[in-house]
């Protein structure tokens, strides 16, 4: 698929790992909470961002998590900007990612 467009406001990210909530993301997949279809689970994401909208002052390159947008199983995810947070060089992946809900 190609990668998802940015616009204003907007990170697109290079996804290095998705949260797992359990319950959410169960329910979703099993209709509980109903979705349109398709649609790309995963609702916490931690990566790299590749490309950012008009307005967004985070540069390309930086590390980044973010919680509650859906979409963080794919490759590549675009990410309201100011839903996310910098994640500091010495933090590995899969800890960025539990912090932002589950920690």
């Amino acid at each position: 698929m190609p990668d998802p467009e940015v616009g204003d406001g907007q990170l697109l990210v290079q996804v290095a790992c998705a949260g797992l909530q359990l319950h959410r993301d169960t329910y979703h997949r099993g209709g509980l909470y109903p979705m349109s279809m398709p649609f790309t689970p995963g609702m916490e994401g931690r990566g790299t961002v590749v490309a950012v909208g008009s307005g967004v002052s985070i540069l390309a390159g930086t590390r980044v998590a973010w919680p509650s947008v859906m979409g963080a199983y794919a490759e590549r995810a675009v990410v309201p900007a100011d839903r996310v947070v910098v994640v500091p060089d010495g933090v590995p992946f899969p800890i960025a990612v539990t912090l932002m809900v589950q920690g």
